[in-house]
């Protein structure tokens, strides 16, 4: 499935949810599953965004952009770390508070099954998204896999603590479990953020890209041909490698651009993606 397909059912998965878990506190009171309402609103604003920016990351270079315009997924990752840290804030600030204020919580049930259903939404598409996400090497889809486990998981949270107060009558259990759900987001968000700006800082090729291109240049060096100066860098789904490669200074110019396009071509096949620039000098030895 694209990307921009698994994104729209992001979006749509969002509103369904958003209903259900808002249906859950509306019946409840309890701000433990308003604060889990509230990052579903987050999840809305975060898959709406990463489909635009994936848009944009899909044309072709120009004048102006010559290596493409992969980067843009990069502010999809950023901008739904910095969604989430700020939803995290407004639970905090609600489950405060409700520490202050504690009420009883109404009709448990109904929103207990309203928030496990959402929760199975997500799960869901959360994991089809992140296998996806691999395949394409989406950043903008694994942010928003991310954050859709993570509302599984606050969800599952949420859950479990109000079925501790159900049992105890502990009051207080339900703000408690809302500023951990924040918290618990909030890690998220950091790493969002780490993510964004790694790729916005030209990081290199992950380590099994790396070993990927060692073997393949492995193949073709031997005492007449051999590889130097090799660097690496990553723009979403696009890998780049720059290199020099030594040749015997007697070789004809057709015969090393023979076999630089082979090396290439190799590069090519064994990272699909890949953008290789080979610059040819003259051996010393």
């Amino acid at each position: 499935m694209q990307v921009k397909t698994l994104l729209q059912l992001s979006i749509a998965a969002a509103v369904v949810t958003i209903a259900m878990k808002t249906g859950a506190w509306w019946i409840t009171g309890s701000v433990g599953l308003l604060s889990d309402a509230m990052e579903s609103f987050v999840n809305l604003a975060s898959a709406m965004f990463a489909l635009a920016m994936v848009t944009i990351a899909q044309r072709p270079a120009d004048a102006d952009h010559p290596f493409g315009h992969t980067k843009a997924e990069y502010f999809s990752s950023g901008f739904e770390g910095l969604l989430i840290a700020g939803a995290s804030v407004g639970i905090i600030w609600a489950a405060a508070h409700r520490f202050a204020n504690p009420q009883a919580i109404e009709s448990l049930n109904w929103g207990l099954a309203l928030a496990a259903g959402s929760s199975a939404i997500n799960g869901l598409l959360a994991h089809r998204m992140m296998a996806a996400s691999r395949e394409h090497r989406s950043i903008a889809l694994e942010a928003d896999a991310r954050h859709l486990y993570t509302d599984v998981w606050t969800t599952g949270g949420v859950i479990v603590g109000l079925l501790l107060v159900k049992a105890t009558g502990w009051l207080w259990l339900d703000p408690l479990l809302a500023i951990l759900v924040a918290l618990n987001i909030l890690r998220e968000a950091a790493h969002l953020g780490r993510r964004s700006v790694d790729g916005l800082m030209d990081a290199a090729v992950e380590p099994e890209v790396r070993a990927q291109i060692d073997r393949t240049l492995a193949r073709f060096a031997h005492p007449a041909v051999r590889f130097d100066h090799l660097v690496t860098r990553r723009a979403a789904q696009r890998r780049f490698v720059d290199l020099h490669m030594h040749l015997p200074a007697n070789w004809s110019l057709a015969r090393a651009a023979a076999l630089r396009g082979e090396v290439e071509q190799a590069l090519v096949d064994e990272v699909p993606g890949i953008r290789v620039s080979i610059q040819m000098l003259p051996s010393t030895v």
